[in-house]
């Protein structure tokens, strides 16, 4: 295929209108060949909300921390005020950008965006909602940046001075690791890894989905139970939870599911026996 119909299709296909088992599967999993650790940045010059470009030829003198998220990712809601957090503590010494993608679960209230001005307006209101106190970059509508690195809806990196990723984050929730990872790149020291962690910042994020239900339109919530039933469930169940905080709800959501699915078999068992 010629290489600009290729881009062309795959840029189409980044802009999906619904959400879908497929896309679910791709989020969990990064390929042989993703960018990680030891990776050159893949060339990039993007606008950033208040001016100024974020490009990978100009860094600046600090480590960088690359963040990807959206309004209608959960795992951005439960992502960003620890963002907020270590950004606090290190962001004399590290930089920190957010750089906008697509939605992760556009729904009838907040789509799909189609152009770079609506693209571009998704991350002010992205901004907005979370009051992020540092840059936050745009990227094109296909996606051009995200897909380089490959189109995870949280995904975060930290980068060295010269442009070599040094560590790879599958999700921007994972405090521990981060704040880890930090505390090394803002004392000059090199490190290389890779955050892998799954299920804590799956449930961290589960609480958030009824918000983001609410925010994106009801079709996303009937996206989510057709393409991600177990999650779909947990949600549900996380609204019983009102009085926790929304990164503690999916903990008790699942607790709650594992009384109930105990229950269901013991009561099996004693009919059986």
């Amino acid at each position: 295929m010629d290489p600009q119909l290729a881009s062309h299709h795959a840029g189409s296909e980044y802009r999906f209108e619904r959400f879908r088992t497929r896309l679910l599967i791709d989020d969990m999993t990064f390929d042989r060949d993703a960018l990680g650790p030891g990776s050159r940045l893949p060339e990039f010059d993007l606008p950033l909300l208040d001016g100024g470009r974020f490009t990978s030829g100009a860094l600046g003198e600090r480590p960088v921390l690359m963040v990807f998220g959206s309004r209608t990712c959960p795992v951005t809601e439960s992502s960003v005020p620890v963002l907020k957090r270590l950004h606090a503590r290190f962001g004399n010494r590290v930089r920190f950008v957010l750089v906008n993608t697509r939605e992760a679960h556009p729904g009838q209230t907040i789509g799909q965006p189609a152009t770079d001005a609506e693209k571009h307006l998704h991350a002010q209101r992205l901004r907005l909602h979370h009051d992020i106190p540092f840059e936050v970059a745009v990227d094109d509508i296909d996606g051009t940046v995200h897909r380089a690195f490959s189109p995870k809806p949280n995904s975060a990196y930290l980068v060295d001075t010269t442009g070599t990723i040094t560590f790879r984050f599958h999700w921007a929730n994972d405090e521990p690791a981060l704040r880890r990872a930090l505390e090394r790149a803002a004392s000059g020291n090199t490190v290389r890894g890779r955050s892998g962690a799954m299920a804590g910042p799956l449930l961290r994020a589960v609480g958030h989905l009824p918000g983001i239900v609410t925010a994106a339109g009801s079709r996303t919530g009937d996206d989510i139970w057709r393409a991600a039933p177990p999650l779909a469930v947990l949600g549900a169940l996380s609204r019983l939870f009102p009085g926790l905080p929304a990164d503690r709800r999916g903990p008790a959501a699942a607790a709650a599911a594992a009384l109930m699915v105990g229950a269901v078999a013991a009561g099996l068992l004693a009919v059986l026996t």
